[in-house]
């Protein structure tokens, strides 16, 4: 048999349980075949220990060169320090699209059933951080001023993004989120935009709308109303989070950022430094997000493989880590998808 031809990504294990929770990913990788060849690289604090930088220049050229990455999570300090980076390889890979799909993978919780994409706009909105001070008097930070930025094309692009998906993965609605009765201009030109794109889709994929605050209530009354939702970069902030909650948490949460020329896949919960080395961090986050980048490089065979294995180590073996009520370490959970995979 002729063996798989290695595709180059860029590895980033990130901080606090970030290297535990890649130990564990890439172990089960290896026991699927999965054939990637990894440059791995630092970011973060501890891009910061070792080079005096969140992001190396190491560590950006070696995406530039492979243009993939599976990226642990990556501490970013609060109210100071060093900008996240998560943010700036966004903005550096111009990385427009960012895919958060959530499902139920273990049933008998608040809710049933789940089966949910959210598509974020990834670099406008109030995210592009044009933000500064004004001075009263004897207080420099008296006043603080932010501004949002969106543009028609940037609409279309992340429209388009979720539309395609939608058509290509078997979603038959996609539910447009904005703000657009009372920031009728940064939000409006968003909802305008993603209108143009629907009328593509008529036939295909059916289109609604709705108000933040009103889709946010919605998603904890009536979750299974929804298909696939896209939204701006703030409300998808903050949306994919409480998606993610319906089925159990950020611990179960992978995300995907793409671009014209690059693709981020990452585990989107905290560095969880309080937990480190300790040998009970839950590695579904980080092991999703490498399903999807196998989908990504044409081999979701392989995913779905994954995600099989994962469903029956959860649902039949009971096998899971604190957080999701057992009492399995990362190695035990990680040795028994292995332990499906080779059944």
């Amino acid at each position: 048999m002729v063996p798989a031809q290695k595709i180059p990504a860029t590895l980033i294990p990130g901080d606090g349980i970030g290297p535990e929770v890649t130990e564990a990913t890439l172990a089960v990788l290896d026991a699927v075949g999965a054939p990637f060849q990894w440059e791995t690289h630092l970011a973060g604090v501890a891009g910061v220990k070792a080079c005096g930088d969140p992001l190396p220049p190491a560590t950006l050229d070696s995406i530039r060169k492979t243009r993939l990455a599976l990226k642990g999570p990556l501490a970013t300090p609060v109210g100071g320090g060093f900008r996240s980076s998560n943010v700036r390889l966004r903005e550096e890979f111009r990385l427009y699209a960012n895919l958060r799909p959530a499902r139920t993978l273990i049933p008998g919780g608040r809710y049933e059933k789940i089966d949910l994409v959210l598509v974020r706009e990834n670099l406008e909105g109030l995210y592009v951080g044009f933000e500064h001070y004004i001075p009263i008097g004897d207080d420099p930070r008296a006043v603080a001023l932010a501004s949002g930025v969106n543009t028609r094309a940037g609409g279309r692009r992340i429209a388009e993004f979720a539309f395609d998906y939608a058509a290509k993965n078997g979603r038959k609605k996609v539910t447009v989120v904005h703000k657009a009765n009372v920031l009728k201009a940064l939000t409006g030109l968003f909802l305008e935009a993603a209108k143009e794109t629907a009328r593509k889709y008529e036939g295909r994929v059916e289109c609604d709308e709705r108000i933040i605050d009103a889709c946010a209530m919605q998603l904890v009354l009536n979750p299974w109303q929804f298909d696939l939702i896209v939204t701006t970069n703030l409300f998808g902030d903050i949306l994919s989070d409480e998606i993610a909650g319906l089925v159990g948490g950020l611990g179960m949460a992978p995300g995907a950022n793409i671009g014209p020329k690059a693709a981020i896949f990452e585990a989107v919960h905290g560095s969880a430094p309080d937990i480190a080395d300790k040998g009970v961090a839950n590695p579904l986050a980080l092991l999703l997000a490498a399903c999807l980048m196998l989908d990504h490089v044409g081999k979701s065979a392989m995913a779905d493989k994954i995600r099989r294995a994962v469903d029956r180590t959860l649902r039949d073996d009971n096998v899971r880590t604190r957080d999701l009520g057992g009492k399995a370490t990362t190695r035990d959970f990680t040795g028994a998808v292995i332990k499906r995979l080779s059944g």
